[in-house]
């Protein structure tokens, strides 16, 4: 397991001041780029408001990873555990643990989860599903078949999406039929590289890829780059700007949407440190990252609308950005 540095002021580590909240958020994955910005954006806001704060990246998208991190931060004692689910049902037994242990629990990704003092999202799952196929939609011309990815079968979130996705284009699109059900590759490039290279290889009709997870994008596109495919076989879904600038602009990545993931992290710090003071999040209270919120008390679930396109346009600019 990889564990990303504690990012502290070790003058107030040293006095032992009051209020030295500490914060330790476990993300999907580590090394990638989607959870290297969100890294970014926990330590950018911990600096500002002079707590710990640390970010956990597993190496592979394993839940028992998950668990056996969160297990970690409760024997440490952190005020604030945040987290981004791989698998919901998995984590449910540890997060009640920690919030049993006086510990504030945080997700993101994670509209399912009950044991969470709040979930937060920076878009909603069915405008985030629906504007991929829309997009979609808009650059296939004509029958054909499509192919949904997911990061996994057990990530609530991207499969909220994909039904999102799936539903507008039965509803808009009868013309294209799905391939199978979801393939869950999506957090690996190679893995979605290859599945997208077995099914264009079986299904000569294939139009278009739904790719949720950030690196589902990039190995379907590096798969139709390889087939000679561009302008032929369309893949819409999040990605890390950088990662793909190059092939939006050679037109083998159509665009997508996606937020900013280092906002997320920036999210984490501001609203965990709030819990902590004792803050309540009620209508209209304002939240640094997320604006004034109308949250959901019965779901736990705080959402807003901050999505970002992905296109030829802005893609450079949002890779200039650190995303």
């Amino acid at each position: 397991m990889k564990k990303l540095l504690t990012f502290a002021s070790a003058i107030a580590l040293t006095a032992g001041l009051a209020g030295a909240q500490e914060i330790g958020v476990v993300v999907k994955i580590g090394g990638i780029p989607w959870f290297n910005a969100m890294e970014e954006g926990i330590q950018k806001r911990a600096a500002e408001l002079g707590v710990t704060a640390e970010m956990i990246g597993p190496v592979s998208a394993d839940p028992a990873l998950q668990v056996q991190a969160i297990e970690d931060l409760i024997a440490k004692g952190v005020d604030v555990i945040g987290v981004v689910p791989n698998d919901e049902a998995a984590l449910e037994p540890v997060l009640k643990k920690a919030r049993e242990a006086g510990i504030k629990v945080l997700s993101h990704e994670g509209p399912g989860l009950e044991n969470v003092d709040w979930n937060f999202e920076l878009a909603s799952a069915q405008g985030f599903g629906e504007a991929h196929a829309k997009l979609l939609s808009d650059n296939i011309k004509g029958p054909g078949k499509y192919a949904v990815y997911v990061g996994s079968l057990t990530v609530p979130l991207h499969n909220a999406w994909a039904d999102a996705a799936i539903a507008w284009l039965a509803a808009n699109r009868s013309d294209l039929v799905i391939v199978g059900d979801r393939y869950g590759v999506a957090e690996n490039v190679d893995d979605s590289r290859t599945t997208a290279l077995d099914l264009m290889a079986a299904n000569p009709d294939l139009k278009g890829f739904l790719a949720f997870g950030s690196q589902g994008p990039i190995g379907a596109g590096r798969a139709i780059e390889e087939r000679g495919m561009g302008g032929q076989v369309f893949v819409a879904g999040p990605f890390s700007p950088g990662q793909g600038a190059k092939m939006v602009k050679d037109g083998v990545l159509t665009g997508g949407f996606m937020w900013n993931p280092s906002q997320a992290g920036e999210v984490f710090v501001s609203l965990g440190k709030m819990l902590v003071d004792g803050t309540e999040i009620t209508a209209g209270t304002d939240i640094p990252g997320l604006g004034a919120v109308q949250p959901d008390a019965a779901a736990k679930d705080i959402i807003t609308d901050n999505l970002l396109e992905l296109n030829k346009d802005s893609v450079d600019g949002l890779a200039a950005m650190g995303l």
